[in-house]
Order: C-alpha cells, then sequence, then structure tokens
C-alpha cells in the first residue's frame, strides 16, 4: 500500500483538523453550558435569507465537505486503494460491516419506538477524528493502516450519503430533482467534451445545489455529484479533480468542520448525564460506535480474507483491524449531520448529539489504547 502525495496532503490536513475540531467541541460545550449559553445558541438560530445560520451552515457549507468526499472518492477508485478490486475488497467489506452491525444493534433496541430514525447514526465515521486519533501515534503506525482507515472511512462516507439521499430526504418536488439531475447531466456532457475549466463546473454546482435544496433531497448530496463530474484525466497535479481536491483541503478542515462543529455542540447539559444516556436511542447509539463499529468492521474484514476476496497487509495484525475498528466509532461529524436529519425534537437531538460525543470519545480512547500496545516500534521513515 503506496501513500500518494497527494494522501500525504490529505492525512496531514485531516489530523490537524481533527484536533481542530476536538478543541471548537469543547469551545462550543462551554459556551452552552455558561450564562451565555441563550445568546451562543441564539445566535445560530439567527434568520438570515429566509435560513438560520445554522441551516445554511448545515445545508450550504457542509454541501462542500460532501463535495471534497466525492473528489477523494472518485481519486480512491482511479488512482488509490480502490482502483484494484483486490485490494479494495478489504475496506469495501470492512466499511459494509461497519455499517449493518452497527445499524443492526441500533434497531434491535429501538425499532417501533421514536427513535427508530437514528439506524443511521451510529453507522458513519469521522474521518478527521480518525485520522486525527491515529496521528496521535506518530511514526509507530504503519502506512498501510493508514491508508486503510482512509479508505474504510471514505467507504463508509458514500454510504452514508446514500443513507441520507435514501432514508432522510423529505416529500421530493420532481420537478425541482429533474432540474438539478438535468444540470448533473450537463456537467457530464462538459466533461466529456474535455472542458478542463473549473468555472463552468462550480457555476453549473451551484445552481444544482439550489435546486436539489428545493427537491426534497438533503442538499449536500449536489457535494458528491459534482465531483463525479470534474474531470479526473491522469489524475495528476494539473488535472481539474486535483487542483479543486488541494484547494479545498484546508478550508474544509480548518473552517467549515470547525464552524459546523461549533454550530451543532452547543449540547445543554441540564437534563443529566446519566438520564440522557438512559434513553433506548443513547444507549444504541452507544452500543453501535463503540461494539458495533469494530465488531462489523473485524468480523466483515476476516470474512474477506478467509473467502479469499482479498489478503491482509504483512505489516497488519488482527489486533490492528480491531484497534482501527474502535476508531471507525468515532462518528462524530457524520453522526450530527444524520441526527439532525432523523429527529426533530429537539429534546432527543440534544440528547443523541450528548451520546455520540461521549460514545466517539470512548471509541477513541479504547482504539489509541488497542493500537499503542500493538505498535510499539517506530516504523521505517517511507512511512508518513
Amino acid at each position: 500500500m503506496k501513500a500518494t502525495v497527494l494522501f500525504k496532503e490529505f492525512f496531514s490536513s485531516e489530523k490537524a483538523g481533527g484536533l481542530m475540531l476536538i478543541g471548537c467541541t469543547i469551545i462550543s460545550l462551554i459556551a452552552a453550558n455558561t450564562g451565555w449559553g441563550d445568546a451562543y445558541t441564539g445566535f445560530w438560530e439567527t434568520n438570515i435569507g429566509g435560513h438560520s445560520v445554522g441551516h445554511w451552515i448545515n445545508d450550504g457549507l457542509m454541501a462542500i465537505f460532501f463535495l471534497l468526499i466525492g473528489l477523494e472518492l472518485e481519486r480512491e477508485i482511479y488512482k488509490g486503494e480502490l482502483s484494484d478490486i483486490k485490494d479494495a475488497m478489504l475496506p469495501i467489506f470492512a466499511a459494509i460491516g461497519g455499517m449493518l452491525v452497527p445499524a443492526g444493534l441500533f434497531l434491535m433496541l429501538n425499532y417501533g419506538t421514536p427513535g427508530q430514525d437514528g439506524a443511521g447514526i451510529p453507522m458513519a465515521t469521522d474521518i478527521a477524528f480518525a485520522l486525527g486519533v491515529l496521528s496521535l501515534l506518530g511514526k509507530r503506525i504503519p502506512t498501510s493502516l493508514k491508508v486503510f482507515l482512509t479508505a474504510l472511512a471514505v467507504i463508509d462516507d458514500l454510504g452514508a450519503i446514500l443513507v441520507i439521499a435514501i432514508f432522510y430526504s423529505k416529500t421530493l418536488v420532481l420537478a425541482n430533482l429533474l432540474t438539478s439531475l438535468g444540470i448533473f447531466a450537463g456537467l457530464i456532457v462538459l466533461n466529456r467534451l474535455k472542458v478542463k475549466n473549473l468555472i463552468p463546473y462550480l457555476i453549473g454546482g451551484v445552481a444544482m445545489w439550489y435546486f436539489m435544496l428545493n427537491s426534497g433531497v438533503h442538499a449536500t448530496i449536489t457535494g458528491v455529484l459534482l465531483a463525479f463530474a470534474i474531470p479526473f484525466g491522469s489524475g495528476d497535479k494539473k488535472s481539474p479533480s486535483y487542483i479543486l481536491q488541494h484547494i479545498l483541503h484546508k478550508p474544509v478542515a480548518f473552517m467549515i468542520l470547525p464552524v459546523f462543529a461549533l454550530a451543532n455542540t452547543a449540547i445543554s447539559l441540564e437534563s443529566g448525564v446519566v438520564e440522557t444516556l438512559s434513553q433506548s436511542y443513547s444507549v444504541g447509539i452507544a452500543l453501535g460506535l463503540i461494539v458495533g463499529k469494530p465488531l462489523g468492521i473485524f468480523l466483515l474484514t476476516l470474512a474477506a480474507v478467509k473467502l479469499g476476496f482479498s489478503k491482509l497487509p504483512s505489516d497488519l495484525s488482527w489486533k490492528s483491524i480491531l484497534g482501527v475498528g474502535l476508531l471507525g466509532g468515532i462518528g462524530f461529524t457524520m453522526s450530527i449531520f444524520i441526527t439532525l436529519l432523523a429527529f426533530d425534537d429537539a429534546t432527543i437531538v440534544n440528547n443523541a448529539k450528548l451520546a455520540i460525543l461521549l460514545s466517539s470519545l470512548a471509541a477513541g480512547v479504547i482504539g489509541f489504547v488497542v493500537l499503542s500496545r500493538t505498535f510499539k516500534e517506530v516504523q521505517p521513515e517511507e512511512n508518513l
């Protein structure tokens, strides 16, 4: 598993961005539970152009985050870990297990209850946080494990995007949806005509986003569609896809995701942590992220190897896969995002967010301990 220059840049920005996310989350939690709490939460509810500030962040800025995810997925498919089907099967199986098992455990506790719509919450992995924790182990971690976790998380995000599009879309406004898809088709034509200037794609992307926003399908899906319309070419540094991915890395890591964290982690602790975590949906989230994620990733990875679909890299062990599976339980950004789509009740949203934060923290700490005991020696210099 070789690490490309763009992957190294991606890993570097994501791990630093993960640490910044932690800081923003702490600031938001403190602000929400002090005398400034009402003013702080009220700011995100300020109406601008018919929508709240929080809405513009979640439906607007996060579309740019999904655009970056789409570009990363495209690169993985054409030139990265997913370009070779034998290599791709390992993270694909892992991601499938990491989605199905947590969702199943959640539904076991919540089927038929008001919380059942939250089944998608523990399916998600936060790339920035997961790589941020992995980076704390420095050069002890082999590149193959970093690449595996990145590919796993990108596929996981694709799964989350599909879940959002299928299960968390509102009543469809067909005319707007078809208009958005028509613009997408036009951008694909530009791609086929080998138009490499990014400007028409970005203008078309904004138009796509507007009509998708008013179609009933969540607007952030536009980001992923736009990513696959932008020419990839040979994937070199002159490729439009490469250029845009390079441009977006730092704004997403150091502006968009931190702002998302500030806007969406203003969690009130007035009801008490014990009462909050005793709710069936909170237990389902915790069980899904802390137990379901590592269990699903481990079992499906094992199945992929035993059935001959793929093989485990020589510098990895099953204990390291378990450790990465635990890091996969850091849901945060995507889990909170799905929570906002799944629930309308403010109390449930608040409780679910707290369960996500505490569960992600637990999964991250346990994963860090497992991996630190697995890799005790510094890897060769060729690694990140």
